[in-house]
């Protein structure tokens, strides 16, 4: 850990303020998974290229999130039979900056993602009055209909380009909950984490092989992956949902967190 503290302690900064000109709510993603380990010298070869997002001095930022589906996982088994046209919903605290937002994410057929959200207080175990609201006006989902089921910590780092309009997350330190005292859809506590795994998502407006990040990760022999995180957590938390379309993609994990 002193060594990534030392090497983001090295790269410029970025402010959230400066970050609004690449929020790209509207892109097209690209994900690499590879062991924590590897990151110092990773961020040390795209260094140059790239800011560091700084929140009051810390480069090294917590994230929590909230993921809601249907009873069913209707909208886990859209990701999973590889339907497009899908949605996920959740609740995310940026809880270094102290923002929460209620957000709404699109896959289109075109394989682009599309993120809308609005402001929060606080991550709730429901969705109601505006958050209700704002979920049928882009989706036409009831929130009645959804429960709150993987709960998801982690770390990230988020970069971006200092030549063109990109950003890069790498997340660290990742857990994966189902459980919320009291919550009646829960019949047990079910805590889970994934150590030395680091996921790392380029997120550009149009698609392009021509990044910094993608040289760096070729010369390294780091290909991309498919991994969604909340598909992830299902399949550890809820071993009874059908996972076997997922089930490469979490031995690849295993793979690489083994080192």
């Amino acid at each position: 850990m002193s060594d990534l503290n030392s090497i983001l302690a090295s790269l410029n900064p970025i402010t959230l303020d400066e970050m609004d000109s690449v929020k790209l709510m509207d892109r097209s993603d690209t994900k690499f998974i590879f062991h924590s380990t590897r990151l110092p010298l990773l961020l040390s070869q795209v260094k140059p290229f790239y800011r560091v997002l700084d929140i009051a001095g810390n480069r090294l930022n917590r994230y929590e999130t909230l993921y809601y589906d249907y009873p069913d996982f209707l909208l886990y088994k859209k990701h999973h039979n590889g339907k497009l046209n899908r949605h996920k919903v959740r609740f995310r605290e940026y809880t270094d900056s102290g923002k929460c937002y209620f957000e709404v994410k699109f896959k289109s057929n075109k394989d682009k993602t599309k993120k809308v959200r609005i402001k929060t207080k606080k991550i709730a175990l429901c969705i109601d009055g505006e958050a209700a609201n704002f979920l049928n006006d882009c989706s036409k989902m009831e929130a009645t209909s959804l429960f709150p089921g993987v709960r998801i910590n982690y770390s990230r780092i988020t970069l971006v380009s200092k030549f063109r309009s990109e950003r890069l997350t790498i997340d660290l330190g990742l857990s994966y909950r189902n459980s919320q005292p009291g919550h009646p859809r829960w019949s047990d506590d079910r805590f889970i984490t994934v150590d030395n795994l680091a996921i790392a998502e380029v997120k550009q407006e149009k698609f392009s092989y021509s990044t910094h990040f993608f040289a760096v990760m070729k010369n390294n022999r780091i290909r991309t992956a498919r991994l969604s995180k909340y598909c992830t957590g299902v399949n550890l938390l809820y071993p009874e949902v059908k996972s076997n379309r997922f089930k490469e993609r979490l031995l690849n994990v295993r793979r690489v967190t083994l080192g």
